[in-house]
Parts: C-alpha cells; structure tokens; sequence
C-alpha cells in the first residue's frame, strides 16, 4: 500500500521505452524549455525515422517527462541531447533514462559513447560523471547563448566494454 501511495504522489512508475512520432511535440516542447536553442517537431520526427539514431522518452506515469537522443556510427555513438522537465528534475530520473539509453546502445554493439556538456553545467557534469564519463576535451566558446555570451563545451567519452 505504501508504495502505490508513493507511487502516486511522484505521478506514476517511471519508464524509458523508444520514442515513436507520436511523441515529437512533446519532446520538442521538453528540449525548447531546456536548452537556448529548442529543436522543433519536424527535426525529432526526423531522428525518431532515422535508423542510426536511437530516441527514447521517459514517462511517468502517462506523460512523458523526457527524452534522451543519441546518434550512431559504427561502434561508437553520440548523446545529441537529454533533458527531463524542470518539474522533475532531482529526483534521480535522469540517472535512470541515461544508464537505460546507455544500455540499448550497448544492445546494438556500441563499445564507446562521446557528449558535448556546457563547462558550467554542473548537473549535468555530476550525471554524466556519475554514469562514468571522463573529460577528453574542450572546445573554447562552443554555445552560443541568446545575449551573445559564448560558453566553453566539454567533450566527455565513457567506454561500455
């Protein structure tokens, strides 16, 4: 009883499960409250069709919350992005569909993933660092905010086997 209760008051259970077309106004909503520069629909019905890019959304209960993108090539892979609504964020959720999405990959034979992370974006740092990445690289003035300000990127890498 206690754990349904739990349960319902966090929304539902949550599940990460492949993203279909039916999602991309969802996700392009998620990404827009996320980052500077929100993708649209039509570039995540885009990756969603794509066969070497592999999209999944994270549900809670019946809405979905968030998303992680990732791009293939050979055995490697890269994040595009992940993002999960402010509203639930700090929950631990974003561990959960990043070691998910990490897993399917390694499902399809990728052996070593890469990401670019803002250099300031330290949740984003701490899950990434947490999930085993390391730093490789940096790229000097990488984002370019709204205002003009250009922020440092990180390159990170982790090795699945």
């Amino acid at each position: 009883m206690m754990r349904w209760l739990s349960e319902w008051w966090r929304g539902g259970t949550a599940a990460v499960e492949p993203a279909s077309t039916r999602d991309a106004a969802r996700l392009a909503q998620l990404h827009g409250q996320s980052f500077a520069r929100g993708w649209g629909e039509g570039e995540f019905e885009g990756m969603i069709g794509e066969r070497n890019t592999l999209v999944h959304r994270l549900r809670l209960g019946r809405k979905t919350i968030g998303f992680a993108v990732s791009r293939i090539g050979a055995d490697e892979a890269e994040i595009l992005s992940i993002a999960v609504d402010q509203a639930h964020r700090g929950r631990g959720l974003s561990g959960t569909l990043l070691m998910t999405h990490l897993g399917h990959l390694a499902g399809r034979g990728v052996r070593t993933i890469f990401l670019e992370v803002e250099e300031n974006n330290q949740p984003a740092r701490r899950l990434y660092d947490r999930a085993g990445f390391m730093v490789v690289g940096r790229r000097e003035r990488y984002y370019k905010q709204p205002n003009g300000e250009q922020l440092n990127a990180l390159l990170m890498r982790r090795d699945l086997s």
